[in-house]
C-alpha cells in the first residue's frame, strides 16, 4: 500500500525525521490560506501516488496569494502524466502546500528490503533529485549502501559513514545527518514499510538536513498491525479492479496487454505471463487466485478479468493441488453464465480432480478451447485473442 507525500511526512515526524511545515488542501481556497500562513515563497504540490511530479508540472513555487490560487486551481482536477503513471495519468484530487526553504545541496536517501541479502538496506547518493534507477544505470559507484542488522538496527558508525560519504562530515551537520538516518531506519522497521524514499533530501543554507519529499510503501501483509496506517489508503489512487480483487483476497495487478490470465500460484502466474510474451502476446493482468480458492473466489476473479475492456482473450492455467480443478471449473462456468462470455477462453488444467473439472467445462456448453500444456495454452490464447481483436 502506498500513501501520499503529506501523509508520509506526518508519519515520519513522529519518529523525529525533519520535514518542513505543510498542509494538505482539497480546494483552491484552502491552498491560498495555507500559503498565506506559511509565507511566500512556498510550494504547491500535486498529491498522487507516483514520482516525477515536478517534471510533469505538478510542483510549483508560488510567490503570492494570487499565484497560489492560480496554480491550485490549475492542478486540482488535472490529469498528471508522469513516467510512473503510464499514459493514462492520475487525476489530482488533493494538494500539499509546504513552506519554502533555501537549498544548499540535494541528496538522495532510500531504504528498501534487499532480497539478495535478505535484509533492510539503506541507499544514499549525492545525486539528489534524480531517479535512483538512472543513477544506478549511469553512475553506480555514486550509490552508498549500508545493510541493517535486524537485531541492532542501523548502527551509529553506519549512520556516520553514510554522512561522511555524502559530504556531511562537518561536526554539526554530521550529528543532524546521523540522527536523520537513524530515525528513518527506525520508522521503516516499526511501520513494516517496504520502501522509504527521500528524494531529494536537502541540506539548507542554514545547515539543516530536511526531507523535501517523502515516499512510503507498506507491506500489505503487515497492515493488520497498523490500523492507523491502513486508514491512510486512498481508493482514488488505486485501480478499481485491484480494489475489488482485494475484497476476495486475490492477488491482481492490471497490466497493459489484451490477454487475461487466471492462475494459482505466483510463480506459475509469472511463468504464464512469460509464456504469453514468448508466444507473441501481452498479458492484461497478473492474477493469482491462490491455493485455497473456492467457487465464489474463482467466480469473482473471472468477473474482474472480464471487466477489463482491453481483454480480447482469457488464458486459465491451473495446476490443481490445494485448489481442485473441479472447484475452478464450477467457478468459471458460474461466472461465464452470469456475466456472459464474450471473448475466447483457453483452459489448461492439471492435478487434483482434473478429469472431473474437464467434464464440468465440457458439459457447460461454453465455447472453451482446451490446451495440453502451458506453452500450447499460451499460443492458443494469443491466436484466439488476435482473431477477436
Amino acid at each position: 500500500m502506498n500513501i501520499h507525500e503529506h501523509q508520509a511526512k506526518e508519519l515520519l515526524r513522529r519518529y523525529g525525521v525533519t520535514t518542513l511545515e505543510g498542509q494538505a488542501c482539497y480546494t483552491a481556497d484552502e491552498a491560498v490560506k495555507a500559503a498565506e500562513r506559511f509565507g511566500f515563497p512556498c510550494v504547491v504540490k500535486a498529491q498522487i501516488h507516483a514520482g516525477g511530479r515536478g517534471k510533469a508540472g505538478g510542483v510549483k513555487v508560488v510567490k503570492s496569494a494570487d499565484e497560489a490560487r492560480s496554480v491550485a486551481s490549475a492542478l486540482l482536477g488535472k490529469t498528471l502524466v508522469t513516467p510512473q503513471t503510464g499514459p493514462q495519468g492520475r487525476v489530482v484530487k488533493r494538494l500539499f502546500v509546504e513552506q519554502g526553504c533555501k537549498i544548499a545541496r540535494e541528496l538522495y536517501l532510500g531504504i528498501v528490503v534487499d532480497r539478495a541479502v535478505g535484509r533492510v538496506t539503506v541507499m544514499a547518493s549525492t545525486e539528489g533529485g534524480v531517479e535512483i534507477e538512472e543513477v544506478a544505470a549511469k553512475s553506480p559507484e555514486k550509490i552508498l549502501r549500508e545493510t541493517i542488522d535486524p537485531v541492532v538496527g542501523l548502527s551509529g558508525y553506519q549512520a556516520r559513514r553514510l554522512a561522511f560519504g555524502l559530504g556531511l562530515g562537518a561536526k554539526e551537520q554530521l550529528a543532524k545527518a546521523a540522527a536523520f538516518f537513524t530515525a528513518l531506519a527506525r520508522a521503516f522497521v516499526e511501520l513494516d514499510a517496504s520502501l522509504m524514499e527521500i528524494n531529494p533530501l536537502v541540506v539548507t543554507e542554514g545547515g539543516d538536513v530536511v526531507a523535501l519529499d517523502a515516499k512510503i510503501g507498506f507491506d500489505d501483509n503487515a497492515l493488520f498491525r497498523h490500523a492507523d496506517v491502513r486508514e491512510l489508503r486512498d481508493p482514488n489512487e488505486e485501480d478499481p479492479r485491484e480494489r475489488e480483487a482485494a475484497k476476495f483476497d486475490l492477488s491482481y495487478i492490471a497490466l497493459d496487454g489484451n490477454i487475461g490470465c487466471m492462475v494459482n500460484g505466483a510463480g506459475l502466474a509469472m511463468a504464464t505471463m512469460d509464456s504469453i510474451k514468448a508466444a507473441g502476446g501481452n498479458p492484461a493482468n497478473f492474477l493469482d487466485v491462490g491455493g485455497g480458492a473456492n467457487t465464489e473466489k474463482v467466480k469473482a476473479a473471472f468477473k474482474i478479468i472480464l471487466s477489463d475492456a482491453s481483454v480480447k482473450g482469457i488464458f486459465i492455467n491451473i495446476f490443481g493441488g490445494i485448489l481442485r480443478c473441479d472447484v475452478l471449473a464450477e467457478g468459471v462456468v458460474a461466472a461465464a453464465r452470469e456475466v456472459g462470455l464474450s471473448v475466447p477462453l483457453v483452459v489448461r488444467m492439471e492435478g487434483t480432480n482434473v478429469e472431473k473439472g474437464k467434464q464440468i467445462l465440457a458439459e457447460s456448453q461454453l465455447d472453451i478451447i482446451s490446451a495440453v500444456d502451458m506453452t500450447d495454452g499460451a499460443e492458443k490464447a494469443v491466436t484466439a485473442a488476435g482473431r477477436a481483436a
